[in-house]
């Protein structure tokens, strides 16, 4: 049976209710943060952003 990987992305659904904001809000945050990794020289997915990354730019919420 294959295993199931850890989920290393956020989408903009769990930015928004990680937030408290709306979609929309959270694509444009993924967004700026995913301008952020570009101009550090890495790579970026569209409409996602790396938990590691997500929560180095908001310490102050938990890392489930």
């Amino acid at each position: 049976m294959p295993q199931v990987q850890q989920k290393h992305f956020y989408d903009a659904k769990d930015v928004s209710q990680i937030l408290g904001v709306s979609e929309r809000t959270a694509y444009y945050r993924i967004h700026e943060m995913n301008n952020d990794l570009k101009a550090k020289g890495f790579y970026a997915e569209q409409g996602k952003i790396p938990k590691l990354y997500f929560h180095e730019k908001y310490p102050y919420i938990p890392n489930n």
